[in-house]
């Protein structure tokens, strides 16, 4: 009985950790893809990195990335296209998981 509850723990633990892992991934996604989005309106700085944090708390709202998306594409009308914003995300994804993977 004791190793059931063992192995049960352990899942346990190791799920906890994949969420963390998944929400860090993701904060850390939004941020790069603020910052970018950022430099498109011509911020710098502190306004570029406060801008990154309003990012981030905008996937707060919904689930998924649409709301992410859709409050950079509202900031950026006629700086960039949907498409230049979706990949963009994407891009920023990727570097998201390299920079965690490093640490």
């Amino acid at each position: 009985m004791n190793s059931l509850s063992d192995r049960a723990k352990a899942h346990e633990a190791a799920f906890q950790h994949e969420e963390d892992m998944a929400f860090r991934l993701t904060a850390r996604r939004n941020r790069l893809f603020g910052l970018w989005a950022a430099s498109r309106q011509g911020l710098a700085g502190e306004a570029a990195e406060a801008y990154a944090l309003l990012v981030i708390a905008a996937d707060f709202q919904a689930p998924g990335d649409e709301d992410v998306i859709a409050k950079v594409r509202a900031d950026l009308a006629g700086k960039a296209s949907e498409t230049e914003v979706r990949t963009e995300l994407d891009r920023a994804a990727a570097e998201a998981r390299r920079q965690l993977a490093a640490s």
